[in-house]
């Protein structure tokens, strides 16, 4: 029911507004007002009951406010089940707050909840306190913000397209590219590859929350990590600094021989060459890569 003087609204533009109202970052109060909601019924302060009707108790916006608790209720839910170590991490209370903040910044605006926690790292990494300017190491701030970094690979990497069913690149379509062409190709990766870069080594703690231990928070210690998807299983492989260089290379789409170059400056030595035959077939029997291009544009694989 409307009040009487205003045109009823279709029934489309009444849901839309309703949407817009309960959704809406700073809560419903200022839902019903807002630009989002006014592309569908523009409204002043105090006129929601102009599409919206009371009950005996509530007025029309503390109906509204039903709904938009419960919206909120359910996106915070959603982030507890994305980051369960981080929220053990960091306690139920903490990681509310943070969760509430997140979701006032990065309101919701995809079809799927998979998107809603994309940006969560680096939410935590904008509003992270600033570091004193005499102390230039890594902080409990940068643990969680490695650690939120991880769980999200991790749920990226097992919601996303994998290699399950998929022809793998093997030590033998490696070796069948002439050795004189093989710095000039390029490795095509897995599209559920990631490689990380860390100040903590949160891998191992997210491990043994995960086993059910209660480890306590590490040390800092530059940590290289590749993240992929095995057989449905989310698997990770800790990298030396000069094969994380490569592997990084390789994914920026790189050439062999520009990878190279990447891991020989990183490790300061071109001792590598040796081990990195070795690399390639390591990482080709984990599914890291799908195929590689010869310098001529054939791709081959298994």
């Amino acid at each position: 029911m409307t009040t009487p003087g205003f045109d009823r609204p279709a029934l489309d533009r009444v849901q839309n507004w309703f949407m817009a109202a309960i959704t809406h970052a700073d809560g419903v109060r200022e839902g019903v007002t807002s630009a989002d909601a006014g592309q569908h019924i523009q409204l002043c302060p105090g006129e929601e009951e102009r599409v919206l009707t009371r009950s005996k108790a509530l007025s029309a916006i503390d109906r509204l406010a039903i709904y938009g608790y419960a919206y909120f209720a359910r996106l915070l839910d959603c982030l507890r089940e994305e980051y369960p170590v981080l929220k053990k991490a960091l306690g139920d209370e903490l990681f509310d707050a943070f969760a509430a903040g997140y979701l006032q910044h990065y309101p919701s605006r995809s079809y799927t909840l998979f998107d809603l926690g994309t940006q969560f790292p680096q939410f935590l990494r904008d509003t992270r306190p600033a570091l004193d300017i005499a102390d230039s190491g890594a902080d409990w701030a940068d643990f969680i913000i490695d650690l939120a970094t991880l769980e999200l690979a991790f749920n990226e990497v097992f919601d996303g397209p994998g290699i399950e069913g998929e022809r793998l690149l093997d030590q033998a379509a490696i070796m069948a590219v002439p050795h004189d062409r093989l710095p000039d190709s390029r490795l095509i990766p897995a599209p559920c590859l990631r490689v990380l870069a860390l100040q903590f080594p949160v891998h191992k703690y997210l491990t043994a929350i995960r086993r059910g231990e209660e480890p306590i928070i590490p040390e800092p210690a530059e940590t290289f990590l590749a993240v992929t998807r095995r057989d449905f299983i989310v698997r990770h492989f800790e990298l030396s600094t000069p094969s994380y260089a490569v592997l990084s290379a390789i994914l920026k789409g790189q050439t062999l021989g520009e990878a190279l170059c990447e891991g020989v400056s990183r490790s300061g030595s071109t001792e590598i060459e040796e081990t990195l035959a070795g690399w390639f077939f390591d990482w080709a029997a984990q599914g890291f890569f799908v195929g590689i291009v010869p310098p001529s544009g054939e791709v081959a694989s298994d």
